[in-house]
């Protein structure tokens, strides 16, 4: 029975990276602003952009909290932060969701 439950465990640890945060569906619908300069397929169309596609769903969510909260102020804050600041937590998980399954 120990052997089961250390397995199960083993299981779920391995599988957890594959449960998205996000609704990958409504990040979908959410990313069309985005194709402007991440590209339609989430590879950047501007140079020094950067891709969005395969990118890890934390790293954009904190990306774009941070942008929202004014804690980035590179150049491209002036851009980011408008877009961010219209976006809910939720939205910024769908959106991570969306980008993260594309490769």
């Amino acid at each position: 029975m120990k052997h089961l439950i250390s397995l199960g465990l083993v299981a779920m640890m391995a599988a957890a990276p594959s449960f998205a945060a996000g609704d990958a569906e409504a990040g979908k619908a959410k990313a069309a602003i985005c194709a402007a300069c991440h590209g339609a397929n989430g590879i950047a169309v501007i140079p020094g952009y950067p891709n969005l596609a395969g990118q890890n769903p934390q790293y954009i969510v904190s990306a774009l909290k941070a942008y929202k909260n004014g804690e980035r102020t590179s150049a491209q804050a002036a851009i980011m932060k408008p877009q961010a600041t219209m976006l809910s937590d939720a939205d910024m998980e769908n959106l991570a969701a969306y980008f993260a399954q594309m490769k």
